[in-house]
């Protein structure tokens, strides 16, 4: 547990004091409360709820809370937007409840969203051998969803409140940026298989999208709901989503730090040019394949970023969290190696 969280035996009389009065049901009873493991820039805590006068009725939630060190920086606020957004359309996502900035509630600001029970989101599970009739389904729903993601209007939506949309020919620009300061930030020592990645993105830009699109930023396998018989019910973490080119959310979707089973099927479920056939058939688009490159490279940097900043977080006490130690050594030196078959496969 990260420096400075609560246990669940100190969290559970403060959210059922905050859920209590938010469902005007005095008396409410936590019957559950417990973190789930991970999570890159929020904790994630699922609580089940007995309503007064009500036995045996319940509601389950997930409450998504600021903790003293992450993986990234992100804004609640953003992320609650997004949930928000895509409500009642044909991109599945949680109901989102209620965004609570004031601290003194749970000792940090949070958001809560109505659980979706009956699922998982376990990457290991897409590598079971039971699992396998289900994996053609998961694979195709999972770029279907992401091209409806694509073609959403955003305009006139929470998300025109929390993001600025960059011109079609600056979305490479404003990511590389921001993803170059984070490294610039949070580096504990030489960085130069990045530097090198980077020199290289500047000197070959691809071209600005026909459009700007939504972009998930972490669209993967371990971020979407999915039951046993291979559907998808919820698309989870927009913690770094933004506006920009669709061809970030493929490539990212296709980092090789989430082919689990190490033969070369994206996130352990689908071929890239399997996975590509069916965006584009569900997008209308052609894909690419040289600017696709371009956006597969910018991944490795981004998420050396996102493990540099693991990284300090543990370096300087603010967090105890085995994953931030695990990516000051595993994950940094294997996001390298990733980074240079990426540029060693340079059109």
């Amino acid at each position: 547990m990260s420096a400075g969280s609560q246990s669940a035996g100190a969290l559970r009389p403060k959210l059922e004091a905050y859920l209590s009065a938010r469902l005007e049901a005095p008396g409410l009873r936590l019957v559950t409360l417990w973190r789930v493991p991970g999570g890159a820039s929020r904790e994630t805590w699922i609580a089940d709820a007995e309503l007064p006068g009500q036995p045996g009725r319940r509601r389950s939630f997930v409450i998504r809370r600021d903790p003293p060190a992450s993986l990234l920086d992100s804004d609640r606020e953003l992320e609650f937007a997004f949930y928000r957004a895509f409500a009642g359309s044909n991109v599945p996502v949680p109901r989102a409840l209620w965004l609570e900035r004031d601290p003194a509630h749970l000792g940090s600001p949070f958001f809560v969203m109505e659980r979706i029970e009956g699922c998982e989101a376990s990457p290991r599970r897409v590598l079971d051998p039971s699992f396998e009739p289900a994996r053609p389904r998961l694979a195709r729903r999972m770029y279907e969803i992401l091209a409806a993601i694509h073609a959403f209007d955003w305009r006139g939506t929470p998300i025109e409140g929390v993001v600025e949309p960059p011109a079609p020919e600056e979305c490479w620009r404003r990511e590389l940026e921001h993803w170059e300061r984070v490294i610039d930030e949070q580096e504990l020592s030489p960085q130069p298989v990045v530097r090198a990645a980077i020199r290289w993105l500047r000197a070959n830009p691809p071209p600005p999208p026909a459009r700007v699109t939504v972009v998930h930023g972490d669209y993967r396998v371990g971020n979407l709901l999915f039951s046993p018989d291979g559907e998808i019910h919820g698309v989870l973490d927009w913690e770094m989503a933004h506006l920009g080119d669709p061809l970030e959310d493929l490539a990212w979707s296709f980092l090789e730090n989430w082919e689990w089973g190490r033969n070369g099927l994206k996130g352990g479920v689908v071929a890239a040019e399997e996975a590509i056939a069916v965006y584009e058939a569900a997008a209308g688009t052609r894909v690419d394949r040289s600017a696709l490159h371009w956006w597969d490279v910018f991944s490795s940097v981004k998420a050396q970023a996102i493990w540099l900043t693991g990284a300090r977080s543990f370096q300087e006490g603010r967090s105890t969290e085995l994953i931030h130690a695990m990516t000051a050594y595993w994950l940094t030196n294997f996001q390298d190696e990733v980074l240079l078959r990426s540029l060693g496969r340079a059109p």
